[in-house]
């Protein structure tokens, strides 16, 4: 059967052990074959031309689960309640309520609505806060404080399915 001594643990690794970095070889693909991205060189950035600053990254948009989550936090401390008697009046649990507070979970509409109504507030009055915290954030990154136009003169929330 085994040769291990009966009373001895078997240890079995639970990572393969750490790869070790490829080593230099010639090139044995054919010409105008192109290698593995994890043979090919490492190439640098493009720099930047001389006298102009590096090209910025676009700021990064919110998530809707952070702006409701901001909104319900928001509501909730307004009202000077906790987060179990709001949870207990919604009939979800509190470690839930706290991570959609906090953005960590992605609640669904009934979470949302059970929340709200908690709350005293409709779905469509929580939706209506977070929209204008997306505006309030948004706008605030913006240079000049504007949003663009699209020519429509509907300035509305919109949600698709």
């Amino acid at each position: 059967m085994s040769e291990q001594a009966p009373n001895e643990a078997r240890v079995i690794p639970l990572r393969p052990p750490a790869a070790r970095p490829p080593v230099a070889r010639p090139s044995a693909t054919r010409p105008g074959t192109t290698r593995p991205a994890s043979e090919r060189p490492a190439t640098a950035p493009p720099a930047a031309a001389p006298g102009t600053a590096p090209p910025r990254a676009a700021p990064k948009e919110p998530l809707w689960r952070d702006l409701v989550g901001d909104v319900l936090r928001r509501e909730r401390l307004a009202q000077e309640r906790t987060l179990k008697d709001v949870a207990d009046a919604a009939r979800i649990s509190m470690p839930y309520l706290s991570e959609v507070e906090r953005g960590r979970k992605e609640a669904s509409s009934e979470v949302l609505a059970a929340a709200a109504h908690a709350l005293g507030l409709g779905l469509g009055d929580l939706l209506s806060l977070a929209q204008g915290e997306l505006i309030r954030v948004t706008s605030r990154r913006v240079p000049g404080g504007s949003r663009g136009r699209t020519g429509s003169s509907y300035d509305g929330l919109c949600l698709a399915a």
